[in-house]
């Protein structure tokens, strides 16, 4: 089996009967936890106006994880760019890469992150922003390059720091765009996974080289829920079909710990969306979970593994996430 790094992404999720206070805690745990298992990066995703995520301000968030730990890399899966002034960001991340230095990751996406009503209260005025992504990336690159210094607009700190970008996606738009650019492309096959494959092969079909990469490197960020036993890591699951259930139906509840599947996931309308969603989620004890993973990674010839594991416990997610990694050496 290729041997390629492993990543996690959280989204500081409420789990039921906590609070934000709590999943950051927690967030910070998984850090630390994945950190020792030799995890190279962890991610963090912008989202806004939802009750039971607390990664709404991911730039404070990757500070803190990063202050409590001490070599894993940390950042964006993704900073909405759109939501943003590209300097405001440069000089965000210039900050963490100067406090934390080659330790900060800066993924890019084009979403909002949330409702389109949000979206206008973080854009105001400027609500064709997604449109002018590929200059904001831009933008962002030429105020991190040592070339502006005699620009009338600066970043500081920021200039001539080595930031590393990522582009994400979750279709194919942005396939054509990380090709173009010369950069890394993350995809977001947790939610999204029926663009998945076409979106990495025109990414490197398309692939220019840059001065920041040579040849094309595909990130797949999926879902998986390892445990001692099958039975176990299947009970992890219906924790997993009701979130998606909450996001298909707009009944959005904390993470719930479940014996049952979810009543809704017997309605076929809805049965049939869960798991279009759940088509690159990984389930099962360590061997169930070598055989799946390594094949998904064989297959599809990743250059790196990001995932991200909703699991109310967090004894038992910190144990997936130590089960994947033993699975995997």
């Amino acid at each position: 089996m290729k041997k390629i790094p492993i990543s996690v992404l959280e989204l500081a999720t409420v789990i039921d009967g906590g609070n934000h206070k709590i999943a950051i805690d927690n967030l910070v745990k998984v850090a630390q936890h994945t950190e020792s298992l030799g995890y190279k990066r962890i991610w963090m995703a912008e989202h806004h106006n939802m009750e039971y995520i607390a990664s709404s301000a991911t730039s404070v968030l990757i500070g803190h994880v990063a202050g409590k730990t001490s070599k894993i890399r940390v950042g964006s899966g993704g900073i909405m760019l759109p939501n943003h002034s590209p300097l405001v960001i440069a000089e965000q991340f210039g900050t963490l890469e100067t406090m934390y230095p080659d330790r900060i990751d800066l993924g890019l996406g084009r979403a909002p992150g949330s409702d389109q009503e949000t979206a206008w209260a973080l854009r105001r005025n400027n609500m064709n922003s997604s449109q002018n992504f590929p200059e904001d990336i831009g933008h962002l690159q030429r105020y991190f390059s040592k070339e502006n210094s005699t620009a009338k607009v600066r970043a500081f700190p920021g200039e001539g720091l080595d930031v590393p970008l990522y582009i994400l996606g979750s279709s194919t738009d942005s396939a054509y765009l990380a090709a173009k650019l010369g950069l890394p492309y993350a995809f977001a096959a947790h939610f999204a996974p029926a663009q998945f494959r076409q979106a990495i092969a025109i990414y490197r079909s398309n692939f220019k080289p840059s001065s920041a990469l040579e040849k094309p490197y595909v990130m797949a960020c999926v879902n998986v829920l390892a445990a001692d036993t099958e039975e176990e890591a299947t009970i992890l699951l219906n924790s997993l079909i009701s979130l998606i259930i909450g996001i298909i139906t707009n009944t959005r509840r904390p993470l719930r710990p479940l014996k049952e599947v979810p009543e809704g996931y017997q309605i076929p309308e809805i049965k049939n969306a869960v798991d279009n969603m759940l088509a690159c989620t990984f389930v099962g004890n360590k061997e169930s979970i070598k055989t799946k993973v390594s094949g998904f990674i064989e297959d599809t010839a990743i250059d790196e593994l990001i995932v991200t594991s909703h699991i109310y416990d967090l004894e038992a997610k910190l144990k997936s996430f130590s089960i994947l990694k033993e699975a995997l050496e």
